[in-house]
């Protein structure tokens, strides 16, 4: 009988070839999160060849603060007051016109508030269309090109 036997360098040499690559994969994996993360590779470059970022210039603007409004929601609602406070984004060179129409623009704001329902206000989503009605009505008011925009500083219920 003959006995048909394997060469024995082949068994162990596939064994050792897994484990070198059982090994080996680790630190590879290990090598290139450090070099990522120590910004060796991918990082932004600082040096004098870099490209400068260009940030644009503000626009002349100016803010108009308007005085509090509080408005008396009345028996129905669960609160009793709301309670306003805002500015106004002007284009700078508009900035003392708006100023001077400040009574007319807290009339408009004191009308709408009281016009519109208790259950739209206290509506936490209300606040977007509140503004945007806010802000289109003192365009409406100042003309158009003055305010740029209506920032809601404060808006309590008590």
């Amino acid at each position: 009988m003959s006995e048909t036997a394997a060469p024995e360098g082949a068994k162990p040499k596939k064994s050792r070839l897994m484990l070198l690559i059982a090994l080996l994969l680790p630190v590879l994996g290990a090598g290139g999160f450090y070099v990522t993360w120590s910004g060796l590779i991918l990082a932004p470059h600082d040096g004098p060849d870099a490209p400068s970022v260009q940030v644009a210039p503000l626009a002349d603007i100016a803010f108009v603060s308007v005085d509090p409004v509080v408005v008396a929601l009345g028996p129905a609602a669960d609160s009793r007051h709301l309670r306003m406070t805002a500015q106004l984004e002007v284009s700078s060179p508009h900035a003392a016109e708006v100023t001077l129409l400040l009574p007319r623009i807290l009339d408009v704001l004191n009308s709408y508030l009281r016009a519109i329902p208790v259950t739209e206000i206290e509506d936490p989503a209300a606040l977007t269309r509140i503004r945007a009605q806010l802000l289109r009505r003192i365009q409406i008011v100042t003309g158009e090109g003055r305010v740029r925009d209506l920032l809601v500083t404060e808006f309590i219920l008590n």
